[in-house]
């Protein structure tokens, strides 16, 4: 009877098995607010970053604001330019504009105090896209692609260093730029402009290289004034335009490049 009197005293409460119910459903509570708080942070950790252009930044100048973004920077290998200021970054892997977790190191080519020689690579017999790729690990920058009647599309024929074969073994100074004649089938032979407006000069370069095509005219503004400022300078407007339907491999894309914060600011709108 004194229980019973206690329990009713105590009330709703007071019952072991109520008191039981109600930490249980605490607990689950607390268990799904932490789990849910544990994984808006591990979906934080690992949001992906779009990796800034670093080109033609001193390394100390790529460190900052590749910890600005949460990204780390390292060099992997230098090149010599010779217009290009010494110790500025010239080529990044992944590229600009790449999308990367958070925490990832980008990799550094600059640009060395001294010239220094490489070995010439074999490219006959690889894709376009595959001798491109060996160039830029090498060093070496691509210049023209050369495109003659081939049963196969971008099959590289000849490497052309001067308008003459190099062969492959030869050294060759870092920096230098390789022609490439390649294939072209009647019956892959078509290709599209890439939109390269908001790029800096050498990625703009790449991306066009990349759709099989070749940079035509580079028109500077005239604030455009030093080497430097050239690698500065962002594409504002191009032709054909990417609207303009399909090109034939190895057609020209001519550039208008400016340093101008306005023009640039347009871009975005």
């Amino acid at each position: 009877m004194a229980d019973n009197k206690n329990e009713k005293k105590g009330g709703f409460f007071s019952n072991w098995i109520v008191r039981n119910l109600i930490w249980a459903a605490v607990f689950v509570v607390v268990l799904l607010v932490g789990t849910n708080i544990l994984l808006s942070i591990g979906t934080q950790h690992n949001k992906e970053i779009t990796v800034p252009d670093f080109t033609n930044m001193t390394y100390e100048e790529a460190v900052y604001n590749a910890e600005r973004v949460g990204l780390k920077v390292e060099i992997g290998d230098s090149v010599y330019v010779r217009r290009m200021k010494k110790g500025a970054v010239f080529s990044q892997f992944p590229k600009s504009g790449s999308n990367v977790k958070k925490g990832r190191t980008i990799s550094l080519t600059t640009n060395a105090k001294t010239a220094k020689e490489v070995t010439m690579p074999l490219l006959v017999g690889y894709s376009m896209r595959q001798a491109k790729a060996e160039l830029a690990s090498r060093g070496l920058n691509l210049g023209r692609l050369i495109y003659v009647n081939d049963i196969a599309t971008n099959n590289v024929l000849k490497q052309l260093f001067n308008s003459r074969e190099i062969p492959a073994g030869t050294q060759i100074e870092s920096g230098s730029t390789i022609d490439l004649m390649v294939g072209l089938s009647g019956d892959d032979n078509r290709t599209y402009a890439p939109d390269v407006k908001g790029l800096k000069y050498l990625r703009a370069v790449d991306a066009v290289h990349d759709y099989s095509l070749n940079v035509g005219k580079v028109n500077f503004d005239k604030g455009v004034k030093t080497y430097s400022d050239s690698l500065n300078a962002v594409v504002y407007k191009q032709a054909p335009s990417t609207s303009g339907g399909p090109l034939t491999m190895g057609a020209a894309v001519s550039l208008w490049l400016t340093t101008d914060e306005g023009k640039i600011e347009e871009l975005s709108k």
